[in-house]
């Protein structure tokens, strides 16, 4: 009897902690045996770093990865779900590009070189973004670039005309599923 895929249910913005959490959990059950899995994704999206370091990793694994939007796959959101052979999407769902930005702290001063650096970063992370993109889909890097600097949102139809989405499906997993949880919650402030 065959066995049935890992459900992990990534319900989290992409940040150290919670890409943690799944590579954890993926290299637990690949311990056991478990050579399938199925990530559920709705996630606001987060951290380029974090979310390009899952996409690789998950991509460089010897199992078979289903990837299925649960609600909205936004961001850098997207790249993880590109980690998937297989993309599936509930019907109401979305799908947000655009472009990155970096963050300054208070009244943090930069030189001349220190700002180029940054520039030259964020065009290699939009650059990067857009390939992973592009490898997934019928989209040109130019096609993607372009789709993130106008802030598109797809619904899961235009996906998947995009070919991100391969099938839209409501049903997430089968009856009887192990699920594991990643969720983050901020902190409360006092």
């Amino acid at each position: 009897m065959a066995t049935k895929p890992v459900v992990i249910k990534f319900f989290a913005p992409v940040i150290d902690v919670t890409v943690n959490a799944l590579m954890n959990a993926v290299e637990q059950k690949m311990k056991q045996g478990i050579n399938e899995f199925t990530i559920a994704i709705s996630s606001p999206g987060g951290s380029v770093f974090h979310g390009l370091s899952a996409y690789n990793y998950l991509k460089g694994l010897p199992v078979k990865i289903t990837t299925h939007n649960f609600g909205s796959v936004d961001s850098i959101g997207i790249v993880l779900y590109c980690s998937g052979s297989k993309r599936l999407s509930v019907p109401q769902a979305r799908f947000l590009l655009h472009g990155v930005s970096a963050q300054f702290r208070g009244e943090q001063s930069l030189e001349e070189k220190q700002l180029e650096e940054r520039l030259k970063g964020l065009a290699i992370d939009i650059e990067n973004i857009a390939k992973v993109i592009a490898a997934n889909t019928n989209k040109t890097e130019a096609d993607i670039v372009n789709a993130m600097h106008e802030r598109t949102t797809l619904n899961p139809e235009e996906a998947k005309s995009w070919r991100l989405v391969h099938e839209i499906k409501s049903e997430l997993f089968e009856a009887g599923s192990e699920v594991i949880s990643i969720q983050f919650q901020q902190p409360q402030k006092p």
